[in-house]
């Protein structure tokens, strides 16, 4: 191992693509990101835009590395979704993103034995997949389901198209609902439903698995150096979790984003709460409980746009003391993000965002703050889920946008009613690919080494007692407005 050896990571978050070059000790000496559009990601999305904007970015960031035979490896941190390829790698149709629901209600209705595929897969509840997309699309389109050779996540879609080579993660091959999570092993009553095989589903791996080579046509394509070594990488909630939590059980860790999700370790299946998912963590005899809320960011993204503010951070900018000033409780005004649903914990795919309390003394400022305090309430629904009442102390890690914040990670320890933890570390999705790239490059021996050499440093917000008193009864009758 060279002083000057670095690894690249990659982030493909429903919003944006995102790439560093990062050396061993963290320090990213370029990055670069593609944004993607308000209609690519959640719902479906063109999986060919997202290879041309990893393609992008990775350009972006070669082109001004000063030594590329130092870059020793690749890993990306990528949303859940799915991507149907043929043998060609082209995509058939438009691939399904975190919120696609295509086939559940036809595949929740049609499987011989729900309960025991809900205990396989490690799901409270039918969700999307590639196995419900694969149910959708037999019935559909049975000409494209016939032409169809691998079922992948976006980022192992990427990986594919990098290296030549079909291979996941087996955190990123749960969320399919054709794995056993528990074993760690593709299930065929599970893929029969979808009309599949496990002979259409790569190969699980650990995340910091090598599973491939960048091949000429994608280095000549990328930037990147032929050969350089591909990890099979992992889900980026997961990665982001991994990379301020580190593989020891305990706080709940919140990835903010266009979604909240919650996740934290745990040491046996056996301890997940019934409305979490469970999911294989990256670390090898460890599990996480938790799961993707549904939209709260996206629902703050949402009305900037629709109130003609520009982008959160502009509006923000703009209209950042009023919203600072604003009382608990927005004067009245309150609503559910959940725009396309919600996930954890409720699972309720029909429920749509709500807007209550409107009157004529309402301004933008207010809606701002009300849909910041709806995503606190969601996100507190979550944390109530993973920690039981005997753990009042217990802290939530935060990291993603809202921790950059000092608002609005006081507004997150008010509402939840105990103590936040804001990470330094706000891009955590990328820092954790980074770790990941780290391992597989043979930089670091294991994942637990890099991460507790590179945790990031935690700032702590405290409820403020008559704030977070307020924000019970408010939370308790968001509840109840909103059911």
């Amino acid at each position: 191992m060279g002083i000057d050896d670095f690894v690249c990571a990659v982030d493909v978050g429903t919003s944006a693509v995102r790439a560093a070059l990062v050396t061993h000790d963290g320090q990213r000496l370029l990055e670069a990101r593609s944004e993607r559009g308000p209609d690519e990601g959640a719902d479906t999305f063109d999986a060919e835009r997202l290879w041309d904007g990893l393609c992008h970015v990775l350009r972006r960031i070669t082109s001004g590395a000063a030594a590329p035979s130092h870059l020793r490896s690749l890993a990306i941190a990528g949303h859940v979704g799915q991507v149907l390829v043929d043998d060609q790698h082209r995509p058939l149709g438009r691939a399904g993103g975190w919120a696609d629901v295509r086939g559940v209600r036809e595949v929740a209705a049609g499987w011989p034995d729900p309960a025991t595929a809900l205990r396989l897969t490690g799901r409270p509840a039918m969700t999307g997949g590639a196995v419900p997309l694969l149910h959708w699309l037999k019935n559909k389109d049975p000409s494209l389901h016939q032409r169809m050779r691998w079922a992948l996540a976006p980022k192992d879609f990427l990986v594919l198209r990098l290296t030549g080579e079909a291979a996941t993660d087996m955190t990123s091959a749960a969320y399919t609902l054709g794995s056993d999570v528990t074993r760690r092993v593709w299930d065929p009553r599970l893929l029969a439903i979808g009309g599949t095989g496990p002979e259409h589903f790569p190969p699980q791996h650990a995340a910091t698995d090598i599973v491939g080579a960048v091949t000429p046509a994608a280095a000549d394509t990328t930037g990147l150096p032929p050969g350089l070594p591909v990890a099979a990488g992992g889900p980026d909630g997961t990665v982001g979790a991994a990379a301020v939590a580190g593989s020891a059980p305990g706080p709940v860790v919140d990835v903010a984003g266009t979604t909240d999700v919650l996740t934290r370790v745990i040491t046996s299946p056996d301890e997940r709460p019934a409305a979490a998912v469970l999911n294989p963590y990256l670390t090898p005899g460890l599990w996480t409980c938790g799961g993707a809320t549904g939209m709260t960011g996206g629902a703050l993204a949402y009305w900037v746009r629709l109130l003609g503010l520009g982008d959160p951070a502009t509006a923000l900018r703009r209209l950042g003391p009023a919203v600072r000033a604003m009382p608990p409780g927005s004067d009245g005004l309150s609503m559910s993000p959940l725009l396309t649903g919600s996930r954890f914990p409720d699972w309720n795919q029909n429920e749509r965002g709500m807007l209550w309390g409107l009157g004529e003394h309402h301004s933008a400022a207010h809606v701002l703050h009300a849909a910041q305090e709806a995503a606190a309430y969601v996100v507190r629904q979550a944390v109530d889920t993973l920690l039981v009442d005997d753990a009042p102390d217990m802290p939530v890690v935060l990291t993603g946008g809202p921790s950059r914040s000092p608002e609005w990670a006081q507004l997150r320890a008010d509402v939840l009613g105990r103590p936040v933890h804001a990470s330094s570390e706000a891009d955590a999705s990328l820092h954790g690919a980074a770790l990941l790239a780290l391992v597989a490059a043979g930089l670091e021996p294991d994942l637990p080494t890099a991460q507790a050499r590179r945790k990031p440093r935690l700032r702590r917000f405290i409820p403020q007692t008559p704030i977070a008193a307020r924000y019970d009864q408010l939370y308790r009758q968001w509840l109840q407005a909103k059911d």
